[in-house]
């Protein structure tokens, strides 16, 4: 069963048998996902939307943030435990602009010099970050920030000493995360960490995003990005993938039929099913409760990542829980 309510729909509009049978719909989700560990990773593309012009622009940011708040406070509220790992490249690459420094890129990668790494830090905890939370803090005391660098949750090391000071996830210590989430808290991180001398570097969030759901060993990894999800063909938009494997990912990478920023998370959502987390999905955080159709209805959105194929007769009965919708997609 799936129950369609047209977008911009208000709430007065929907009538009790829709208000009703959207609950009942939900209902399975919520009892699965009890007590299970989601990694959502938030893209700074998505605060920092594009503009006719393509520059980027504020309008709307604060209702997308307001939005995304509200999903991950309701899946708090239903007893399931998100953890949001969040990007900021485009608000980076903003203060540098006032700033007067001209941002380098080698391989879709921001050189990083010292410079470059306090905007970095400045922007991504001092701001994006203060910005999540304050989102999520709206409706209760709830959310706590975070970066790498606190309790050496994150140890990094450098990627390339031509790139400077970003690095690559070495080890992941899980347990603050662990202690906040026991105390029903949502982790808001900023993927800012240092080595084991205390150098700090600047790390790819989709890449941070998956280490953490590997080290949690969460039930999904979301990544909710500009795109609607991934295509075969990037160029056209009706090519979207709704389900493939890790194996498919590897080839889309080795073909570029993936490229560009879309290679990190394809190469960290591989890596993850690999290392036991069931599910990773790709999905387009500029849709309204995106990632509420994609945890508690029948449909779901986007591209779901599995590690091997999943085999469904439609029954349900290729893993505990329901089948998802036309063909009997399973996006849990």
């Amino acid at each position: 069963m799936s129950v369609a309510v047209p977008p911009g729909t208000r709430p007065a509009d929907v009538g009790p048998a829709q208000r009703a049978a959207v609950l009942v719909e939900a209902l399975p989700y919520i009892l699965r996902f009890w007590g299970k560990i989601v990694v959502v990773k938030y893209g700074g593309n998505i605060l920092a939307p594009e503009g006719p012009d393509g520059a980027g622009t504020s309008v709307g940011d604060e209702a997308a943030l307001a939005s995304f708040a509200e999903d991950v406070v309701l899946m708090r509220s239903v007893g399931m435990l998100p953890v949001v790992v969040h990007g900021g490249g485009p608000q980076i690459g903003e203060l540098m602009a006032r700033l007067g420094k001209e941002p380098e890129f080698r391989d879709g990668l921001r050189v990083t010099d010292a410079e470059t790494l306090e905007i970095a830090r400045m922007v991504l905890v001092g701001k994006v970050n203060r910005d999540i939370v304050s989102a999520f803090n709206v409706h209760g005391p709830l959310a706590v920030g975070l970066s790498g660098e606190d309790a050496n949750m994150i140890t990094a090391t450098a990627r390339d000493a031509a790139l400077g000071f970003v690095g690559d996830v070495e080890v992941v210590d899980p347990s603050i995360l662990q202690r906040l989430l026991a105390q029903g808290l949502v982790p808001v991180v900023a993927t800012i960490a240092g080595d084991a001398r205390g150098q700090a570097y600047n790390i790819n969030a989709d890449a941070v995003a998956g280490a953490i759901a590997v080290a949690l060993q969460a039930e999904k990894l979301v990544y909710l990005t500009d795109i609607e999800g991934l295509r075969a063909d990037p160029a056209d938009p009706a090519s979207l993938l709704h389900r493939v494997t890790a194996e498919r990912l590897d080839a889309m990478v080795a073909s570029g039929a993936a490229a560009s920023g879309m290679v990190p998370k394809v190469e960290a959502c591989a890596r993850a099913v690999r290392a036991g987390v069931p599910r990773a999905h790709i999905l387009d955080g500029r849709v309204p409760h995106a990632l509420l159709l994609e945890v508690f209805s029948d449909r779901g959105v986007g591209t779901m990542i599995t590690a091997q194929p999943v085999v469904d007769d439609g029954s349900g009965a290729a893993e505990a829980g329901p089948a998802r919708g036309p063909g009997g997609r399973l996006g849990l």
